[in-house]
């Protein structure tokens, strides 16, 4: 039988509760000081999930104690990114000291239901969490925008995937999504990302690639720009 994940949103104010239900659970949403609890409340509920074995994760949301996180914001991706990795730093550090681990994120209130359909959101969430720690489970609802985002793949780190992914846009103009669908691409410019793990030796592959296909490469101009000389 298929195991279940019992999780549940504690450390927000309610001890008495949180003492009933953590024995039930398997993992722990911990609130992270900003829209409820505290480093008190953080660190007496750590110390709780120890005592029960529960996996204790992070809970954050929006900087937003009269609302308790639930009045939706329009934040941008920098804004998120100082948002999540504050709060989860801080939990981290609690949760150390208490010889825990962090294990997972589950977003709070208007953080968590704005991403469930927001595309830019649900990514800046998931950059956030990997930026902080890509080995952190990431919480959220089955086919929303944050599981979709969670679940791209968007980044290829193999050079041979790498190097089909760049054959496929170069010949027939599509790439493969994480699905196995060809989607149609019209693009300028190859992003690869400098703080990927062996982005050299992806750069050294893509561009043997575009030289076997006949492809050079060149800076774009600048729109009006006059390269011209005397």
């Amino acid at each position: 039988m298929r195991p279940i994940d019992l999780n549940a949103d504690v450390g927000e104010g309610d001890e008495e509760t949180d003492a009933a239900l953590l024995p039930l659970m398997t993992s722990a949403n911990v609130a992270c000081g900003l829209h409820a609890g505290d480093a008190l409340t953080m660190r007496a509920t750590v110390a709780l999930a120890q005592r029960h074995g529960v996996a204790v994760g992070a809970h954050p949301g929006y900087d937003d104690r009269e609302g308790f996180g639930r009045r939706p914001k329009q934040l941008t991706a920098q804004d998120i990114k100082a948002l999540l990795v504050h709060q989860l730093a801080a939990l981290d550090a609690i949760a150390q000291s208490e010889g825990a681990i962090v294990r997972h994120v589950k977003p709070h209130g208007a953080l968590y239901n704005q991403a469930e359909a927001d595309d830019a959101l649900a990514a800046a969430i998931v950059a956030a969490v990997r930026a902080f720690d890509p080995n952190l489970r990431l919480v959220g609802r089955a086919g929303s925008a944050m599981a979709r985002a969670a679940e791209a793949g968007a980044v290829l780190t193999d050079p041979e995937e790498v190097a089909r992914q760049v054959r496929s846009l170069v010949t027939p103009g599509e790439v493969v999504a994480s699905d196995g669908s060809h989607v149609r691409i019209t693009f300028e410019t190859l992003c690869l990302h400098g703080d990927t793990p062996g982005s050299v030796v992806l750069a050294a592959r893509i561009r043997r690639e575009l030289h076997a296909l006949g492809v050079s490469v060149s800076a774009p101009r600048s729109p009006g720009a006059d390269f011209t000389r005397p």
